[in-house]
């Protein structure tokens, strides 16, 4: 059994893997540098995580930034290369009664990269998340616009208080101000991840007020 939720930890006494952990080794490295420079750090440690099977798992599903399209292809691709073994273990993950399979994991955490980049194609989960990897690897910055467009009315759903919702929702609006971020700021945003496109429609619609 392994405990997937990177945020609640079911029943602590019981006998289980725990994801969480993976992160714990990074926070100690960044102590013993006194948080300076960590980023190179950050990288290297997921890099040499993506290489096992718990390290791929934690990094395609958790929400540990960055979730650029490259970045969370090479995640994608990782959990992939581990499929079979990792199909042996069933997970804790939304549910502390619910053991899931890979599969039902995978669907309940990446459901987004497989809706925002598979549209069509692949009759299972692993077919469907192969597909968008590969998508989001040669993905172009209108290949990466177009799957955010496709991916924004969902996370309009979870931010509900925008004051000016109206506007921020409007898709012309959406793609304008997409269009004008720079390079760094795009590629930021270039994976769909729920997460950090809810934080953009904040800062737009912060943006918004202030004029």
């Amino acid at each position: 059994m392994v405990v997937a939720n990177d945020t609640i930890d079911f029943n602590r006494e019981r006998s289980a893997w725990r994801l969480h952990r993976v992160p714990h080794v990074l926070s100690g490295l960044s102590e013993a540098l006194d948080w300076q420079d960590t980023y190179p750090l950050r990288d290297a440690y997921e890099a040499f995580c993506r290489e096992t099977p718990w390290g791929a798992l934690y990094f395609a599903i958790g929400r540990t930034a960055p979730h650029g399209a490259e970045r969370m292809s090479l995640r994608f691709q990782a959990l992939l290369r581990f499929w079979e073994p990792l199909e042996s273990a069933r997970y804790l993950f939304s549910s502390p009664g619910t053991a899931l399979t890979l599969g039902k994991l995978v669907e309940e955490s990446c459901s987004w990269a497989m809706d925002a980049w598979c549209l069509v194609g692949g009759d299972s989960v692993r077919e469907r998340l192969n597909t968008a990897a590969e998508r989001m690897s040669r993905a172009t910055r209108e290949d990466s616009m177009e799957a955010i467009l496709r991916q924004l009315p969902r996370v309009l759903t979870l931010a509900r208080d925008l004051k000016d919702r109206e506007a921020v929702a409007d898709p012309f609006f959406q793609r304008e101000r997409l269009s004008s971020l720079d390079s760094a700021a795009f590629e930021r945003v270039s994976g769909a991840h729920p997460g950090t496109l809810i934080e953009k429609l904040y800062d737009w619609d912060l943006e918004l007020g202030t004029h």
